[in-house]
Parts: structure tokens; C-alpha cells; sequence
């Protein structure tokens, strides 16, 4: 789980009703997803706009030389976490898993012929789950190979790869460091092996303790590490404890998200069931202290706000997060894979959830398109404005310059409330930032730029 933005979750996965801002309702952490990963929600989108996603990968590219980004999705894992709410498969044997890696690249080479693709660089690239590193060095060899050939990376500036530290041996990290990885981001979560049982994490501190020294030693350029603050069980003492190792660990950026309870993942069945969890869960104010706590000890050794989750140390060209800020400022994304969405040329399009319609689709040679949505210039406007606030600031300037509009004067009413209550600055230059505590809650906040139609409806 890291900072990618990109859900692989189902419609399915969501049955009740679910509130943008669900979890933030109260003190007390209830069911409901709380990340706001785009805009408009994925409720809007449907199977009756995708006619215009087959219209912006058959027309003439826009502009050519724009460069964009491709992610893959590899959903697999040892275990299903607890808190989990991805799309992911625990139970796939190697020839499955191959089958599906053919797949993954086969659709890849079904967008390279697309005409909007031909010739367009591709400039980042991002292997999400699941569990990337779960799969054999085998099928992953072949796939990065088939996908070199589909798509030039002579201009691919930042290759991310997700990794959970019980499925790395060092000959695999070698491996995945020469298939060009730069920037490896490794799933700790916690450093308490209780909680990460109780939570239902597959790997344990002696695992992450055993390949730290190889990540070391193979150098990559980004090594980015991934907490939860509030994961079931967590103290005052055990986060301590966790952040304190981080900051000893001191890796180029460290990830921390609060923990939410979406609708489909165990945790939240046992709620909406009516079982108690076995162990306390914090409710946001506590979680949000704990996030604080980790943002001064990781400031208090030389890192720096990257964004509302991240910290990085400063100075090295690497502590960036292309994907992050390219998909946060409108550029052209392709996801593949089961249930991963797409942005490209103004039209949002998702592909199926089903594993068995997943690999007809592709083995037919069809795209395995779900549903989609033809944004207007509005909904891009919001959709860019409300992802950047999570970096922290905006400038309005750029946005007048971008699409023409005063986001001060147009939203002024969400600007107004949100300064009042204490989550942001208007500057006397214009720019706006959040205080520390909008950082520690962005998302509940970003509701309040929704267009009317969009307020309160289910995000999935």
C-alpha cells in the first residue's frame, strides 16, 4: 500500500452506501473509505461512457510529445491483510499467476497500437498490488521485457516497485534492480510483531530486519518505506517505538496513512456484522496524534512535507515522487490490470474486477473495459485542485494559467469555511496552505470542492 493513488477496489467490494467523508464522521473511526484517490467518484463513472474512452485512444494524439505514465497492477499477496480493501488473490498457483502476467502484457501491447499512444514517451512507470514482489523473477523478467518492447523507456525517468519484505530474498532484489527499478518501496507498516499478526500482515519484524541490509548494498536510488498509524492494537508506546526505528532506518521517504476501515475488508465485516475486534482501534483525533508524532521526529532528522502522507529527505534527486505529482497535476495515466482505472486525454475508464472476464477479455484481444467518464473542464479543474491540496499548497496562479479560472474567487465559500476552522491559509500572495492540522485530515476536507451532485455519494 503505498502512496500511489491508484485503487484496484470493485463496485462489489462496496455494497452499503458510502458517504465520501464516511470515515471522518465523529471521533470514533467507522466503516467508510476515507483516501480521495479522483474526481469525480467512481460512482459517477458507467458502462455507457465508454464509447469515449475507445474515442481517446483512436483519435489523433493530442499532444505527441506529452509524456505519460503506465501502471501495472500484480494482484497477488501470501496473505490478505486485515485492513486490506484492494482487489488481490492469495490462492493463485505459478501457472495462474503466468497466465495473468501474459495477459498484463498483452494488454499493454493493445494500447501501444492504439493510434493517441503511437510514439508517446513513456516517462514513469508503476508496479503496484497486491504484492509486486510476490511474483517469481521469472514471470517477471518476461513481462518487463514484453513491456519494454511495446513501449520505448529511453525517457522513463522513475520506475516504482512495491515490495513486502517476506518475499524478498536478495538474488530476487538483484534481480528487480537490474530490470530497472529506481524507486523500491518496501510495506513495514509497524515494527511490532503482535500488531502486525493481529492485523493480518504476512511478514514479521526478522524479515524486514534481514533484507534492509540487501536493499542497502543493491543501492537503488529511492528506497520509500510505508507505516499505518492506528493499525488494531497500536499504543502510544508500540508507535514510538515504530517511528523511532524508521528514523534509525532512515530511508529516502517514509509513507505513513492513517488506518481507515473500508467497506469490503475484514476488520469492517466484523463491525457491520456486529462482532466487536479483539483489540482497541484508534479513533481519528488518536490516529491523527500519531501521524503528528511521526511528522516532528522525521522533521527533527532533516526530513521535509512532501505531500499530506509523505516526508523525504532533502537534497537527493531521487526523494521525488514523479508518479504522484504527474498523476496530481492531470497527466495521462494507463493502468492495466484487474480493476485498475485510467486517466487519459479527459476520460476517467476502469477495467473489470472479475479475474475470469479480466482474461477473456485480453486473450480475445479486447480491452476488458468496465466503465468510464467523460470529465468536462470543471471536473478536470476539481479533480486537479482538490489531488495538489494534498501536497500541502497550491498556487492559484497556476491554475489560472492551466485552465483560465480564479479557484479563489471560484471557490470561495470552501476557502472561507476551511480558513475559519483552522485547516488553511489564504497568503497575501495568493497561494494557499494547509495548517498542520488540514495536512493530518486533507481528505475529509476535499468533499467541500465537490460539485453539488457529487457531495455525499458513494466514492466506489
Amino acid at each position: 500500500m503505498s502512496e500511489s493513488t491508484h485503487p484496484t477496489i470493485s463496485p462489489s467490494d462496496t455494497a452499503r452506501p458510502e458517504p465520501a467523508t464516511a470515515g471522518h464522521q465523529g471521533s470514533e473511526t467507522q466503516v467508510g473509505s476515507v483516501f480521495v484517490s479522483n474526481y469525480p467518484p467512481f460512482s459517477a463513472w458507467s458502462k455507457e461512457q465508454l464509447a469515449a474512452a475507445e474515442e481517446a485512444l483512436t483519435a489523433p494524439p493530442e499532444n505527441a510529445d506529452e509524456p505519460f505514465g503506465l501502471y501495472l497492477h500484480l494482484p497477488f499477496c501470501r496473505k490478505r491483510c486485515k485492513f486490506c480493501y484492494f482487489r488481490v488473490y492469495t490462492d493463485k498457483n505459478s501457472g495462474e499467476i503466468g497466465r495473468y502476467t501474459d495477459a498484463l502484457a498483452k494488454e499493454v501491447e493493445i494500447y501501444a497500437g492504439k493510434p493517441a499512444l503511437a510514439g508517446r514517451p513513456l516517462r514513469f512507470v508503476y508496479f503496484g498490488g497486491g504484492t509486486p514482489s510476490y511474483i517469481s523473477v521469472r514471470h517477471l523478467t518476461a513481462l518487463v521485457e514484453r513491456l519494454r518492447q511495446a513501449f520505448s523507456w529511453d525517457a522513463v525517468e522513475e520506475v516504482t516497485f512495491e515490495c513486502e519484505p517476506g518475499t524478498l530474498t536478495r538474488s530476487k532484489l538483484a534481480a528487480i534492480r537490474e530490470l530497472g527499478i529506481t524507486r523500491l518501496s518496501l510495506g513495514i507498516e509497524n515494527f511490532n510483531d503482535a500488531i502486525l499478526r493481529e492485523n493480518g500482515r504476512a511478514h514479521l519484524t526478522k524479515e524486514i530486519d534481514r533484507v534492509l541490509p540487501w536493499i542497502e548494498e543493491l543501492d537503488f536510488d529511492q528506497l520509500n518505506v510505508d507505516l499505518i498509524a492506528g493499525m488494531v492494537g497500536e499504543t502510544w508506546d508500540t508507535w514510538r517505538e515504530t517511528v523511532a526505528r524508521t528514523v534509525d532506518l532512515a530511508p529516502d521517504s517514509v509513507t505513513v496513512y492513517q488506518m481507515e476501515l473500508p467497506f469490503n475488508a475484514r476488520f469492517s465485516q466484523k463491525l457491520l456484522d456486529g462482532e466487536g475486534l479483539e483489540q482497541p482501534l484508534a479513533d481519528w483525533e488518536t490516529k491523527r496524534a500519531w501521524n503528528d508524532f511521526a511528522i516532528e521526529q522525521l522533521a527533527a532528522a532533516g526530513y521535509e512535507v512532501s505531500s499530506a502522507y509523505t516526508m523525504i529527505r532533502p537534497g537527493k534527486k531521487a526523494s521525488r515522487f514523479l508518479y504522484r505529482d504527474a498523476l496530481w497535476h492531470g497527466s495521462d495515466l494507463i493502468g492495466t490490470g484487474i480493476a485498475s482505472f485510467s486517466h487519459f486525454q479527459g476520460v476517467h475508464f476502469q477495467n473489470t474486477a472479475s479475474w475470469a472476464d479480466y482474461l477473456a477479455g485480453i486473450e480475445a484481444g479486447e480491452l476488458p473495459w468496465f466503465r468510464a467518464f467523460e470529465t468536462a473542464a470543471e471536473d478536470r479543474l476539481t479533480r486537479e485542485l482538490i489531488l495538489q491540496l494534498k501536497l500541502g499548497e497550491i498556487s492559484p496562479e497556476s491554475f489560472e494559467q492551466k485552465f483560465g479560472v480564479d479557484v479563489l474567487r471560484r471557490y470561495e465559500p470552501a476557502w472561507k469555511d476551511l480558513e475559519e476552522r483552522g485547516m488553511l491559509s489564504v497568503e497575501p500572495s495568493g497561494a494557499v496552505e494547509l495548517t498542520r492540522a488540514g495536512l493530518l485530515q486533507v481528505d475529509s476536507l476535499l468533499p467541500n470542492f465537490y460539485a453539488e451532485t457529487y457531495r455525499g455519494a458513494r466514492y466506489t
